[in-house]
């Protein structure tokens, strides 16, 4: 197919997709799921599960596989969109002297679900197809759980800021947490994909490539960022385009180190400054991410095939996978809370948050998927992993809510309050 008769097909691909995404969004809002809930609801369901089970000449006619690439460049422009807005919203999330509550939810956050996905693989092995020729089952073991300790942070921000519970202490302590789980998930889901290589090369080009990039990070974005924000001399056009040449000289280093595009975007959200001219340019981004997102989510669920469950084995992983990911994350940072000393209420609600994988952990899944690691059945499974902890998130904090209200005090004299003791 060549481009001209490609560029049509794209377009009505975008239309189909978005009209899909905003249907199914504002049914499940109507149960009071948020928009990411549907759009990767209606990512499945224009993928084979659905779509190309029923219509599958509609299926290849829409999406057909000289498209498929350019869903996914256009996709990943979306996503490291939106990771440069979780990084940024990672600076503005503080933990209010409840750091040492906020370090242990995220320790035992991570650890739970990352031991417990491990140890479900290795016992697998050998009766589930989940491995990608050549591929170890230590590394599918290690990528399996690393995938299940990572938290969705923007959804969680969003549902937070939503409820209106921004300054409460639960949702100070879930936004602390889930920003630390996101930042050691994915430094470890690196360190996975670098020993994946197999060979020295890769992994030390990785390493050291990581640690070029911190520097200028550090040295030399972090500063002419500040500066680019700060200037008078420059308007809200400039800084705009400014900021989108170096976060997308971020995404494409990472991308060629062995990184992927998504953790250069998340490093440089975190070194913009919290400055008015800063949130301006993200929120001039913000509709661009609502747009292009949406194209993952399909090309996600043209990946994921709900039919291989009818292999009873591929099916009793799926349901032990499930399990195991809502008792290793929400069974661990309840645990956490409570030995911290948190009240019931407050324990439930950080545990409810902290559960939800999103959009981050399809994000994960898609890596995987292009380093080899992953193959259909296994990335089915953690699609239906992400689906399920995500939908559950907002009735479970209804529940909750029901049963533990909770009496706050607004912020300001929560603060006011610390401080004086």
């Amino acid at each position: 197919m060549t481009p001209v008769e490609l560029a049509p097909r794209f377009f009505l691909a975008v239309v189909v997709i978005l009209l899909v995404c905003r249907g199914v969004s504002w049914l499940l809002g109507r149960v009071g799921q948020p928009p990411v809930v549907g759009e990767m609801v209606a990512g499945v369901l224009l993928g084979p599960s659905l779509l190309g089970l029923f219509l599958p000449g509609v299926q290849d006619s829409l999406f057909p596989d000289d498209l498929r690439p350019v869903l996914y460049v256009v996709g990943q422009v979306g996503l490291v969109l939106l990771m440069f807005h979780a990084g940024h919203a990672f600076t503005t999330s503080r933990s209010d002297g409840l750091a040492r509550t906020a370090a242990a939810v995220s320790l035992a956050g991570v650890t739970g679900p990352l031991v417990l996905g491990v140890a479900l693989v290795l016992l697998a092995a050998g009766h589930v197809p989940l491995q990608s020729d050549g591929v170890p089952v230590g590394v599918v073991a290690a990528f399996v759980g690393v995938a299940l300790a990572i938290t969705a942070f923007p959804m969680l921000a969003r549902i937070i800021t939503e409820r209106g519970q921004a300054g409460t202490r639960h949702g100070t302590i879930a936004l602390a947490s889930g920003a630390v789980d996101d930042v050691v998930a994915w430094v470890l889901l690196a360190v996975v994909l670098a020993v994946a290589t197999g060979s020295p090369g890769p992994a030390l080009l990785t390493v050291g490539g990581a640690l070029v990039f911190v520097a200028v990070v550090v040295f030399v974005a972090r500063p002419g960022m500040r500066r680019l924000m700060g200037s008078p001399r420059v308007d809200d056009g400039t800084r705009l385009l400014g900021t989108v040449a170096v976060l997308f000289g971020a995404a494409w280093f990472t991308d060629e180190i062995g990184l992927y595009a998504v953790f250069g975007a998340f490093a440089l959200g975190l070194a913009l400054p919290r400055v008015p001219a800063a949130d301006r340019v993200v929120g001039a981004l913000t509709p661009v991410t609502g747009v292009l997102v949406p194209l993952f989510f399909t090309y996600s669920g043209l990946h994921t095939q709900f039919g291989l469950f009818t292999d009873p084995t591929v099916l009793l992983f799926a349901v032990a996978c499930v399990v195991l990911a809502i008792a290793g994350k929400f069974g661990a940072c309840w645990a956490a809370a409570r030995r911290r000393g948190e009240p019931q209420g407050v324990a439930l609600r950080v545990a409810s948050l902290m559960n939800a994988r999103g959009l981050m952990q399809l994000i994960a899944l898609n890596i995987g998927l292009e380093a080899g690691i992953v193959g259909p059945a296994l990335f089915t499974v953690l699609v239906l992993v992400a689906l399920v902890t995500t939908v559950m998130t907002s009735p479970l904090l209804s529940w909750v809510e029901r049963r533990h209200p909770l009496v706050e005090p607004a912020p300001a004299a929560a603060e006011a309050e610390r401080v004086t003791s």
